[in-house]
């Protein structure tokens, strides 16, 4: 994986967790609580789970094992 794509999936899994406040918020607005979790929960594990995998490639990175290019 090179840096520029290392950035594109943060800047991604920024933007999916801001689009999961974003759709929790305007939700509640039309919706119940509930309604408004459930379609924000799909997002916001998305932008978790990118997270833990651009920390992983971080840390293989910094440990030299698979460095990032």
């Amino acid at each position: 994986m090179n840096r520029a794509r290392f950035v594109q999936l943060a800047a991604l899994a920024f933007g999916l967790g801001f689009a999961g406040f974003v759709v929790r918020g305007t939700t509640r607005l039309l919706a119940s609580y509930e309604a408004a979790v459930a379609l924000s929960a799909p997002l916001l594990f998305a932008a978790v789970g990118l997270l833990v995998l651009l920390v992983v490639v971080a840390t293989l990175d910094v440990t030299g094992i698979r460095p990032v290019e």
